[in-house]
């Protein structure tokens, strides 16, 4: 398969995936819905598992929270998203209602930015979604932005209604639209425009001197710095499995939003560390597809990108993010493995995949423990201040409990230093566990991840040496996935 040729296999591939992003899908199903060749598609997704795109689960496969990362290279380049975006929040806040931000795609409008209030009757829509254009307020305001404002009265569904106005670029081309979403439940359409009109038009002048302010319309001078062809390492690594071609294509997709309004070949070449030949094959083939346009000497991306998993993927839920990982750890350590977060002064499971055997540690998701005496309190504890530590009373839970302030603080202080927290029976007489934190994307410890044992099966340093490596890998992968996703972490 030549370099352009295979780049449009793989990202039909992916789009027959994110047709049904729920359901996990095999070889066989992507034959039929894509047409190519069973070899083909083994390879294919092959590469994209490689390339961490997919996540394979046996003979099924599903995307994965790094594929967001192609859409997020639309929204960064794109340069809408990080000005308006605050500005549709407070917009939200004030009205108490529901707001989105939707650019034009084809025939449709793809939301780019959505808060979404939440309610018994609450607004469905993600970041990625595609509505038809002529059927949606923001779709209304984009085909006709010289009208006073656009209304979607139960246009697009029974119930729903909509206001929207256009946002202009320094040019005065309206490049997005702002709408405000509600329920018939709370609002007429014109109790609605009664409501919202004044404020969404205060938002809208704030969102277009953002935009000309100069940030977003004038591509960034100096893009990344040079980078390096990592395909070369895995196609040395895996043979003619991997289609270097396939990860070349998707490099370029993804380098074309680091710099906002796109990227010249040159740049681009030079971002991926790739010969220009490459980037230029992957660019036309990026072009007919749809997913990237030249804007005089650059390229770049276009909303149809967000079509390959993003809405899908951006909502999910911390729990269906971390549960995969989880169930592969107790696989892999033959122990049952859990994820937990703080609340005041304990811990609240989260996330739990429990083995079966004769001696098993019975505890469900939303199990609470003092955290003073769990493996996973301590990690999370680790990043308290010291008043707020010095406030935990431990009391004695077991006879090996830890009940001395001071001492229970020491091993506050030893878990943030080693990376790692072990509790050998102080919760309860038998359960011994070790635990390690898990961050988010800003290098916070959001949550703690650990595997809990009967002590006669596992000595405590045998957990330190057999199973924290295995762990520390586990907690790698799920911030990995947390990074792209940035989901918030509930009880």
């Amino acid at each position: 398969m030549e370099a352009a040729g295979t780049l449009e296999r793989g990202l039909a591939v992916l789009r027959a995936l994110a047709a049904d992003p729920a359901r996990p899908a095999r070889a066989t199903d992507l034959v039929r819905a894509t047409g190519l060749a069973r070899s083909t598609v083994d390879r294919v997704l092959g590469t994209l598992v490689h390339l961490g795109y997919l996540r394979a689960e046996g003979r099924d496969v599903r995307l994965a929270p790094r594929l967001m990362e192609l859409g997020e290279a639309y929204l960064n380049g794109g340069g809408l998203r990080d000005p308006l975006a605050p500005l549709a929040g407070r917009l939200a806040e004030e009205l108490d209602e529901s707001v989105s931000v939707a650019v034009r795609d084809g025939d449709g409008v793809r939301f780019v930015v959505q808060f979404t209030r939440r309610r018994t009757m609450s607004v469905a829509f993600r970041v990625g979604d595609l509505l038809p254009a002529d059927r949606c307020a923001a779709g209304l305001a984009l085909l006709d932005p010289a009208a006073p404002w656009a209304e979607d009265d139960q246009l697009i569904e029974p119930g729903l209604i909509a206001l929207a106005l256009p946002v202009r670029d320094g040019s005065g081309r309206a490049v997005c639209a702002v709408s405000v979403v509600s329920h018939t439940s709370r609002y007429t359409a014109a109790g609605l425009r009664e409501h919202c009109l004044p404020a969404l038009r205060k938002t809208v002048a704030e969102m277009e001197s953002a935009l000309t302010g100069g940030t977003t319309s004038t591509p960034a001078d100096n893009p990344s710095a040079p980078g390096g062809d990592s395909s070369k390492v895995a196609k040395q690594e895996l043979g003619m499995g991997f289609l270097q071609s396939l990860a070349r294509g998707l490099a370029v997709l993804a380098a074309l939003g680091s710099a906002r309004g796109g990227l010249t070949l040159a740049d681009c070449a030079k971002v991926t560390g790739l010969p220009r030949a490459t980037v230029r094959r992957a660019v036309r083939t990026l072009e007919k597809l749809g997913y990237a346009a030249a804007d005089g000497a650059r390229f770049a991306l276009l909303p149809r990108v967000l079509e390959l998993g993003y809405a899908h993927l951006s909502g999910l839920t911390f729990r269906e993010i971390v549960q995969p990982h989880l169930a592969e750890l107790a696989a892999r350590v033959r122990e049952s493995a859990s994820v937990a977060v703080l609340s005041g002064d304990n811990v609240v499971y989260v996330a739990r995949v429990q083995t079966v055997s004769l001696m098993s540690v019975n505890i469900t998701v939303g199990t609470r423990f003092p955290a003073y005496a769990t493996s996973m309190g301590r990690v999370l504890l680790a990043e308290l201040p010291e008043e707020r530590l010095a406030a935990i009373v431990p009391r004695r839970l077991s006879a090996r409990t830890v009940t001395s302030p001071a001492e229970l603080r020491a091993l506050v202080r030893r878990a943030a230093v080693d990376g790692y927290a072990l509790v050998d029976q102080e919760l309860e007489e038998g359960v011994r566990s070790i635990a390690v934190p898990v961050r988010d994307h800003t290098g916070r410890t959001a949550a703690a991840l650990n595997v809990a044992t009967h002590a006669g099966r596992a000595t405590a340093a045998a957990l330190v040496r057999d199973v924290l490596p295995t762990l520390r890998e586990t907690a790698a992968r799920m911030e990995a996935d947390l990074a792209h996703t940035r989901a918030e972490v509930h009880e």
